[in-house]
């Protein structure tokens, strides 16, 4: 038998070792290079994604604002959007006009400027906060207007929002086929109609802390804001000197006279109780040469609540009145009705009442939800200003550019009928995209008590 040569079995083994650990390394090495090239390939699909994400966002903004612009025979069209001027209230050219005045001058204004048969308006729907007795004297002064008693005339109450909600109950009667033609109207003498709040409920439902906060004053709710998210005094003021700003350029340059419809009415004066005929066609509520520097110097208007919101860095107490007259397309072609613009829809959205100012931060994204567009569809907003810290929250979370946002000022600068304001905002939206060759207009505001609202407009 042949003698075991171990040393001949080592090397067999070790040359087996050695062929197993050049497999196992060739395998590594290969598996290696295949994870890195399946790593470029990978980065190379994302790289891909992202080109066509972008892509598909392009043609997605495109298709949204060819589907925004298209037009339909059933369209909802705006044919007229005025507003009287908005006067400082107390003080102001409008000071001494009671509702009743104010609603017939706008109402008659809509009548000579639209050139429209009054008794082809179905249904007014007018928008007011103060007058408890708004529906007696809006009635009273459409009729009085020229409006012909088949006319019918409701009254709606949403606080700020309270003029938009008039159009956009006209406009639903538009699209429910209820009515052919309708007026929204949006009115508010703040002179003459106080606001004294309320400070208490019920016993039962005061104990409901959201309820209890329903008492707030305004004041106390932009303090909330203020406070909660972090809007500093140096940034309301910063924002509140670009709405005079903007306004005071706009005004110089005229660009507000084709929305406003003037008032011919009478003013008293406070000393000798005089009356003097006046026409009252420009807002006296702008303030020229306001810069920040000197808003930071205005004491605060409500410091048992914080120390950022003054009398410089809110809206203003203001008289004033706006319409705007709906249809069909077809209906305006029919009656030659010139075509402002098309009423795509509105939306509402709630919150917290103690931070009732950032609504618009809620009812905007909603409005977009519903008619799938982005703030890249959007040409220029209109968002009230009610009080600078609830505008610079507004503005910095929806991340609106400011550039395309209130570019001829807001209520800062000229004022806040609370009625008027959701119609004023559309006159003067379609004016200033008008000016500027844009079509989309997105309008917002807060409302009172904690809810929020915004409309989508084209224009043509």
């Amino acid at each position: 038998m042949e003698e075991y040569d171990y040393r001949k079995e080592n090397c067999h083994q070790g040359f087996n070792i050695r062929i197993a650990i050049a497999s196992y390394v060739s395998t590594f090495i290969g598996y290696h290079f295949n994870i890195l090239s399946l790593i470029g390939f990978v980065e190379g699909i994302s790289m891909a994604q992202q080109r066509l994400q972008q892509f598909v966002q392009h043609l997605t903004s495109t298709d949204a604002r060819s589907r925004l612009e298209a037009k339909s025979p059933d369209d909802v069209v705006i044919t007229l959007a005025i507003r009287t001027p908005l006067t400082k209230a107390k003080k102001g050219g409008l000071k001494d006009t009671v509702l009743d005045d104010l609603l017939y001058s706008v109402f008659k204004s809509s009548i000579d400027k639209s050139k429209i048969d009054p008794s082809k308006v179905d249904d007014i729907c007018v928008g007011n906060v103060l007058n408890g007795k708004a529906a007696y004297v809006a009635r009273a002064a459409a009729l009085a207007a020229g409006f012909p008693n088949t006319t019918a005339l409701s009254v709606c109450n949403r606080w700020c929002s309270s003029g938009l909600l008039s159009v956009q109950t006209i406009a639903n009667a538009i699209k429910a086929g209820s009515i052919e033609v309708g007026l929204a109207v949006g009115a508010e003498s703040m002179s003459l109609d106080r606001d004294d709040g309320i400070k208490e409920f019920s016993e039962t439902v005061m104990q409901n802390p959201e309820s209890k906060d329903c008492t707030m004053p305004m004041g106390w709710t932009s303090e909330n804001v203020s406070r909660d998210f972090g809007v500093s005094r140096e940034k309301m003021d910063a924002f509140a000197a670009r709405s005079f700003q903007r306004a005071e350029a706009a005004q110089k340059a005229g660009r507000f006279d084709e929305e406003i419809a003037p008032v011919h009415t009478t003013i008293i004066d406070p000393k000798t109780g005089e009356k003097t005929r006046v026409v009252v066609d420009r807002d006296d509520g702008i303030r020229p040469g306001t810069t920040a520097e000197g808003l930071g110097k205005i004491r605060s208007a409500f410091p048992q609540y914080g120390p950022n919101t003054t009398g410089g860095n809110a809206s203003q107490v203001t008289d004033g009145a706006a319409a705007v007259l709906l249809m069909k397309r077809s209906t305006a072609e029919k009656l030659g009705q010139p075509i402002l613009a098309k009423f795509v829809g509105a939306t509402v959205a709630a919150l917290a009442p103690r931070i009732m100012g950032i609504g618009p931060s809620l009812a905007i994204p909603k409005l977009m939800s519903i008619h799938n567009f982005t703030n890249a569809d959007v040409d220029l907003f209109e968002i009230n200003e009610a009080f600078a810290s609830m505008a610079v929250y507004c503005e910095e979370k929806l991340g609106i550019d400011p550039e395309v946002l209130n570019v001829n000022g807001g209520a800062i600068a000229l004022g806040h009928p609370l009625g008027c304001t959701g119609a004023r905002q559309i006159a003067t939206g379609i004016s200033a995209c008008k000016q500027r060759g844009k079509k989309v207009l997105v309008t917002s505001m807060c409302i009172g008590l904690g809810m929020g609202m915004a409309s989508l407009i084209v224009v043509e």
